[in-house]
């Protein structure tokens, strides 16, 4: 609908419209979970679904971010808002899809409180899986935050070209996680997973030896920054279908809710952390503190594969 010009020019209103907006995706993404979950069983098959649709969230990104981008940077600066009125028509298609499709779901269970659902997911693999769940989410959105900034400040990059920082990293998940769809069933997910996060370690020494000791703003960081997005983008979709594989399916929807209070966690300390350095003016260390994210993402990604592969 149209929104009335008194609404839209009021912050509060913007507060609670991406309130509701924020709230609508995670009862999304759980009936999206729950969904690949109740008709797929396999732990490979499920690795290779979950990083189709999340391919195709990849692809959502980069058109949007692209698309506010170009409206942002134009002279129509002021109708970005009406942008939304696209998002809402596709939205409505998908519903019309889903009520086409035929979809297992799982019988709800009667007479038994959420807590005591709960108490079967106290476990050290669980507390282990949702504390690499956050780091993940973490990391990406310490991307997704700050990086256009990054570049626009320490890079020179004009506005436009900052603005599209996050979409040429989308182009790369995308192609990260299309790529591991196609090859998942080939390799262990675990030695996957560790392979992807090698590499990310690998880049990001590269890009901080080359701003600490060779040029802080050397144009080389603009192209190595998004090639992360090809390793980064499987490990959230790999560790999720490894671990929901082993949850039963009537106890899916309330897992895959843990699932997304902990990324929605992850996502909001990060940005809170990458709010607090743009302020104290410590964006000059930003592929530091990625990088220390990443390891510490690592380590406790090694401890969770180490405890699971114990059972």
């Amino acid at each position: 609908m149209l929104l009335p010009a008194s609404f839209c020019k009021g912050f509060w209103f913007y507060k609670l419209w991406f309130a509701i907006i924020g709230a609508c995706f995670a009862i999304g993404k759980i009936c999206v979970f729950g969904i690949i979950r109740n008709n797929i069983s396999d732990e490979k098959s499920l690795a290779k679904t979950m990083n189709n649709v999340e391919a195709s969230f990849m692809i959502g990104i980069f058109v949007v971010n692209t698309g506010f981008g170009w409206v942002i940077s134009s002279q129509y600066s002021e109708f970005w808002k009406f942008g939304f009125l696209l998002i809402a028509l596709l939205s409505v298609f998908t519903i019309f899809l889903l009520s086409k499709m035929e979809i297992v779901e799982s019988k709800p269970i009667e007479n038994k409180s959420i807590l005591s659902e709960l108490s079967g997911f106290t476990t050290p693999a669980v507390a282990l899986f949702l504390g690499v769940v956050f780091f993940i989410v973490f990391v990406e959105q310490g991307f997704n935050s700050w990086l256009p900034s990054f570049y626009k400040n320490h890079l020179k990059v004009n506005s436009f070209f900052a603005l599209q920082a996050t979409s040429f990293l989308s182009i790369f998940s995308y192609a990260g996680r299309t790529a591991t769809a196609n090859i998942i069933k080939r390799f262990p997910l675990p030695r996957y997973y560790i392979t992807c996060m090698t590499l990310i370690i690998a880049l990001l020494v590269i890009i901080v030896g080359i701003q600490y000791f060779d040029s802080k703003d050397s144009r080389l960081l603009l192209f190595l920054f998004p090639v992360i997005g090809l390793f980064l983008s499987p490990l959230y979709p790999v560790i999720n279908s490894r671990m929901i594989a082993q949850v039963d399916k009537d106890k899916i929807n309330l897992f895959t809710s843990l699932i997304v209070i902990f990324s929605s966690l992850g996502s909001s300390v990060s940005s809170i952390i990458m709010a607090i350095l743009f302020e104290k003016q410590l964006l000059n260390y930003y592929p530091l503190y990625i990088l220390s994210s990443v390891i510490l993402l690592f380590v406790i990604s090694l401890i969770y594969f180490t405890v699971t592969n114990r059972k």
